[in-house]
């Protein structure tokens, strides 16, 4: 395994750590846990891609793997910002929903011999999903250290998750339109 999926592998093992800072309201500065543990997270999928391309080591493997694990971290992300109220449900399940319907057509092109790469627009939305995340992640560690601003971080967070559902929609009618010879079959 070279070292770009290794770093994809990391990225999924970094999960379950992940989640059990941020739903861990008994540790103490666990806003800030989480934050470390998804920017390191999220700084694997830059760089694995970046060392792929760099050296020539793109296989089927990181193709299917690196927006899978992608997917695994924002989604276990999400779910926990729903549990936390800091998400909205309906925002979360666009979300999920577009994700589920890219893997399917994914699945279907693999079965089909083909591999379809992540384009501009899967990048976009990847990139405004983890943005929200880390931002709202942030500011929920800085509220808990100056507790008078904890609305504003909450709204400011709304609308970040409004913004990356926005662009994941977006990249998903576009995803679904661009391969409608592999949903035909």
């Amino acid at each position: 395994m070279n070292l770009p999926n290794k770093l994809t592998v990391l990225r999924i093992c970094l999960v379950p750590f992940f989640v059990f800072f941020l739903l861990a309201d008994f540790v103490p500065h666990r806003y800030l846990f989480a934050l470390l543990l998804f920017c390191a997270a999220s700084y694997t999928d830059h760089l694995d891609g970046k060392i792929a391309r760099r050296d020539h080591l793109i296989t089927n493997f990181g193709k299917l793997m690196d927006p899978l694990a992608d997917k695994i971290m924002v989604m276990a992300a999400l779910i926990c910002l729903v549990k936390l109220d800091l998400a909205s449900t309906v925002c979360v399940i666009l979300i999920m929903v577009r994700e589920f319907a890219v893997t399917s057509i994914r699945l279907l092109a693999v079965e089909q011999g083909r591999v379809i790469a992540a384009n501009n627009w899967g990048k976009l939305k990847t990139v405004s999903q983890m943005t929200a995340i880390i931002a709202i992640l942030l500011m929920q560690y800085i509220s808990s250290l100056v507790p008078g601003i904890l609305a504003g971080c909450i709204i400011a967070g709304e609308v970040l998750i409004l913004i990356a559902t926005f662009f994941t929609v977006v990249s998903g009618i576009i995803y679904i339109k661009d391969n409608r010879d592999v949903i035909r079959g």
